[in-house]
């Protein structure tokens, strides 16, 4: 439909109208998406160029396109490589999702777990890294001796966001993600016991929630991120029992295993440095007695064929 607008003689479109401003797809590059991904994964212009099979030049130039079409930097110098903008980071998610829908699409696009060289990036958070760290790594090594794992142990406040933009794929640990946006699978439940020097003087086989909080306590630091031991001392009376914050639960056992102070941890920990530390599992006489791990990723990996055979491992593994 046209109508007639206020200069004479002349006719306006408006489906044309409705146009103005907004780029056509047909005119866009796509393949300086793939750069895109590239660099914002390895925040560095040689590795991106060496990870594409491109040279460093040729990136650059994509860069400096990418630029143009985003209207906005993208990518400002930091040290000896690149630092995302913010606009960077608001776009990177829903690119990256998007190159992956495709790629899944494309003939021969199945993920060969034997002959892929990929890297995945895990959290698997303290204490649990204590053993499913080592029973992840040998497990993956049968099944795909050239994939890559880079391990790290902490939660931070950063996480969701290195979640969401897939800097970590994994997170296994005793914490669940909430939001909407992430998936969220329990993976088994660890029972809790406290956990005492054999030579202590008052703590028997029997014991209340009094007896336990009228006892000095050593825990893993409440300032720490997602601490493990924050769940029980959500109290200033609580609180005040605590005479050790150390920054591992396995620092904390060392400590208990050399004074008369008590801690709560899970029993298989327990189990296992109870014979050369002198250590000995009571029952836990509180509300909260035991503690489920879940494994999480951001929904947007969830399309991606390598990660859905990392995710089918991770659970058959840490289930098992």
């Amino acid at each position: 439909m046209t109508t007639a607008c206020n200069t004479p003689g002349k006719v306006v479109d408006n489906h044309k109208i409705s146009e103005v401003g907004k780029p056509q797809l047909r005119s866009v590059d796509l393949n300086l998406l793939t750069v895109f991904d590239a660099v914002m994964q390895e925040q560095n212009i040689t590795r991106a160029a060496h990870s594409l099979g491109m040279s460093q030049p040729a990136v650059s130039n994509a860069v400096a396109r990418l630029k143009l079409m985003f209207n906005d930097e993208l990518f400002v110098r930091y040290g000896r490589g690149i630092q995302p903008t913010t606009r960077a980071f608001q776009l990177f998610g829903s690119i990256r999702q998007a190159l992956q829908l495709v790629q899944n699409e494309l003939p021969g696009s199945g993920f060969e777990p034997v002959t892929s060289e990929r890297v995945f990036n895990l959290c698997v958070c303290s204490p649990l890294d204590n053993f499913l760290t080592s029973i992840i790594y040998k497990n993956v090594q049968k099944l795909a001796p050239n994939i890559h794992l880079v391990f790290k142990s902490a939660l931070n406040h950063n996480t969701e966001h290195q979640l969401r933009y897939q800097e970590v794929e994994f997170v296994v640990g005793y914490e669940e993600f909430r939001r909407p946006e992430f998936s969220c699978v329990p993976l088994f439940k660890d029972d809790m016991v406290l956990v005492v020097s054999k030579k202590h003087p008052r703590i028997d086989a029997i014991i209340t929630e009094a007896d336990v909080f009228n006892e000095q306590h050593a825990v893993v630091s409440l300032e720490r991120y997602a601490s493990f031991s924050q769940p029980w001392y959500d109290t200033p009376e609580k609180q005040s029992r605590i005479a050790y914050q150390g920054m591992a639960l396995t620092s904390v056992l060392n400590v208990v295993s050399q004074t008369h102070l008590v801690a709560i941890a899970p029993r298989w920990l327990v189990d296992e440095f109870a014979a050369s530390l002198e250590l000995q599992a009571l029952p836990l006489p509180l509300r909260l007695k035991s503690r489920t791990c879940y494994l999480s990723w951001h929904e947007a990996a969830g399309r991606d064929k390598g990660h859905q055979w990392m995710e089918e491992v991770l659970v058959s593994v840490c289930r098992r």
